[in-house]
């Protein structure tokens, strides 16, 4: 059988078996059912919390007969090449986002993620740096947003021009330094096992949850869906540097960096948020 490139940089507590099947849902394009082995043993993965072993794995078909020769051409597994969002720390200079960051504050409290709490003084006094009201679907990607009809899933839109990228649906408070770690997809939540917080990458931050407000679902599956496109399928995306010191050549950084135009154009549509898009 082939080889179809998938690749974990570092296996961290929170990927067990079941997360490996999962994220292997999302990467394997298959026309029939299969297991997947640790290479040496015979008994397949089940859907198990038991920690992923490190190791080289092999998926194979369940069935003797396989129909679609296209999906697997002598004997190949595809792996999607579905489109993984570009995605930059996510901001706006418009001030369309005050409320987006007044209603996640309210409703959380904290960060969702470390369960560290923003005290009661600092609260009262309007303090809450450290702590970022942090986008699961980039405004960034606003136009995407629309365009595959995420907007559907908020329920407290302002009005039919609202599209709902800056509903509170569409955030979590968390530490700032979690806030980009999530925006650049170095963990993130499945929604479909318990609400796990799953990390891609060293866990440094110890990382290793329905009324009116609450985020969506739908979103955080989305959020999950690039995490594993971003960090499992050959190399993994390329993460940015974002800390530019004030007068440095911030445009020439991004254009000597790797992949300057979508990150440029990333970056253009995370600063216009806030325009119309008619």
């Amino acid at each position: 059988m082939n080889a179809a490139k998938i690749s974990l940089q570092l296996l961290t507590p929170s990927f067990t078996e079941r997360t490996f099947l999962f994220a292997l849902g999302i990467l394997v394009i298959s026309a029939s059912p299969y297991d997947v082995y640790l290479r040496g043993r015979d008994v397949p993965l089940r859907t198990t919390d038991e920690p992923l072993q490190p190791g080289k794995y092999d998926i194979k078909p369940t069935s003797p007969m396989v129909i679609d020769m296209y999906m697997f051409e002598h004997g190949r597994i595809l792996i999607t090449n579905e489109w993984c969002i570009t995605r930059v720390l996510s901001h706006t200079v418009s001030g369309r986002d005050e409320m987006f960051r007044q209603r996640v504050r309210e409703r959380d409290g904290k960060c969702v993620i470390s369960g560290v709490v923003n005290h009661t003084r600092l609260v009262d006094q309007g303090d809450w740096s450290s702590y970022h009201a942090a986008h699961i679907f980039p405004l960034s990607g606003e136009e995407w947003f629309i365009a595959n009809g995420f907007s559907r899933w908020i329920t407290n839109r302002a009005g039919e021009d609202d599209t709902g990228i800056n509903s509170c649906q569409n955030g979590l408070l968390m530490l700032s330094t979690l806030h980009e770690k999530s925006d650049n997809v170095s963990f993130s939540i499945n929604p479909d096992d318990s609400y796990r917080i799953v990390t891609f990458t060293d866990d440094i931050f110890n990382v290793d949850r329905n009324g009116e407000r609450s985020v969506r679902d739908e979103l955080l599956r989305w959020h999950f869906r690039q995490a594993v496109l971003a960090n499992m399928r050959g190399l993994g995306e390329p993460i940015f540097e974002t800390d530019f010191p004030s007068g440095s050549d911030m445009v020439g950084e991004i254009l000597s960096g790797p992949e300057a135009v979508k990150r440029m154009e990333a970056e253009l549509f995370s600063r216009l948020n806030g325009l119309s898009l008619a």
